[in-house]
């Protein structure tokens, strides 16, 4: 060997002792398991986990939209009489029941009244005077045409006439005011057909007119159903709109229809009512029965899934988990009403896509169940 060869071989052995004595950095492995893509928020899960995982292939749907709604059954205004105290005195007979059926101009209690005589003696005086102020203007009238009378005197029996048809008239509204009857007895009666709902008096007490009703009265032919819907749901319901009325109490079901709202919102439960009349009679049915309204109020397209398929993230996003080609990717999506364990999708997914509808929360463990 010669002296340029023998530098040469020098040199190489003294780079290689070099590189020897210097620390290894170890490189990590590569988990073949997992697989993440950070900027698109989508990896490929351990096949152990897969077994857990159930994919659906989700269609587009139209879901009929529904509200449930609480209620009562209730008589209209209009079938409603609160009877209450023709005139001051004491009652002395009630002639009938709580239940019992009647018609119109019926009788419902007696009452003895000392204002019932006056009046009643007021009204036959009035009548007297109106008698004789009739006979006077008779008598003045002819004797005038047989030129025997004076024209003053005629005039003068004309208005004492007309004086005693005013006070006559009085007389004979304030008598009917107080009602049927004779001497100091008067006989409250029914102002329509109706059943007696409450009795509120008992022989012995003491009534007067502009006080508190003595008796109720229910029209059972005239009902209707009062349901309690939330403000955010008033825009929703229109005059006219079909709804379905369910008596729980008769196992009975009827159609119904929207009427008319209340003008006032409950400041405590933020909800008002709805009227609602039913289609047809219901046997049995009464006035104060707890009813369920179901209100049908359009249809919601978009992608119906399962609950368990809608995660929460960051308290505001709803997220699925879509699968494609065994890469799983997180979805934003933006969700409607859920009913029945399904939720519907209204943007975010498309028909055919394959979605996990159970076990998502093992693909992301930092999300919550939408529900």
């Amino acid at each position: 060997m010669n002296r340029p060869e023998i530098f040469i071989a020098l040199i190489g052995l003294s780079v290689l002792v070099a590189g020897c004595g210097k620390d290894e950095t170890p490189v990590p492995a590569v988990d073949s398991k997992t697989t993440r893509n950070a900027a698109a928020d989508s990896f490929q899960p351990p096949a152990a986990q897969l077994q857990f995982l159930t994919i659906e292939a989700v269609g587009a749907s139209q879901t009929a939209d529904v509200l449930a709604l609480p209620g009562r059954v209730t008589f209209r205004p209009q079938a409603q009489s609160a009877v209450g105290a023709t005139a001051a005195g004491r009652v002395v007979a009630v002639l009938v029941q709580a239940g019992q059926v009647v018609k119109a101009g019926a009788p419902l209690l007696t009452i003895e009244s000392a204002d019932a005589a006056a009046a009643r003696a007021t009204l036959d005086q009035a009548a007297t005077r109106l008698g004789i102020a009739e006979s006077v203007f008779r008598r003045q009238v002819e004797m005038v045409e047989k030129g025997v009378g004076l024209e003053y005197e005629r005039q003068e029996a004309e208005a004492r006439l007309k004086e005693a048809r005013a006070e006559h008239e009085r007389a004979r509204h304030a008598a009917d005011l107080i009602g049927a009857g004779q001497g100091i007895r008067v006989t409250v009666r029914a102002p329509a057909d109706g059943v007696v709902m409450t009795i509120r008096i008992s022989v012995g007490a003491m009534v007067a007119p502009g006080g508190e009703a003595l008796l109720e009265l229910g029209d059972p032919t005239r009902l209707q159903v009062v349901a309690q819907v939330a403000e955010s749901d008033l825009r929703r319901i229109a005059v006219g709109q079909e709804a379905e009325v369910e008596v729980p109490a008769l196992a009975a079901r009827v159609a119904a229809r929207v009427e008319n709202f209340s003008p006032r919102v409950d400041l405590e439960s933020r909800r008002t009512q709805v009227y609602l009349a039913l289609a047809k009679r219901i046997n049995g049915l009464r006035a104060g029965m707890m009813a369920q309204i179901v209100l049908r109020v359009g249809a919601e397209a978009g992608i119906s899934v399962p609950v368990s398929a809608v995660l929460i993230k960051d308290g505001k996003r709803r997220v699925v988990y879509v699968e494609r080609d065994g890469t799983f990717e997180a979805r934003d999506v933006q969700v409607g009403r859920n009913r029945d364990g399904r939720v519907t999708i209204l943007q975010g997914l498309s028909a055919g896509e394959r979605v996990v509808v159970r076990g998502a929360l093992l693909l992301d463990n930092q999300a919550e169940q939408l529900l």
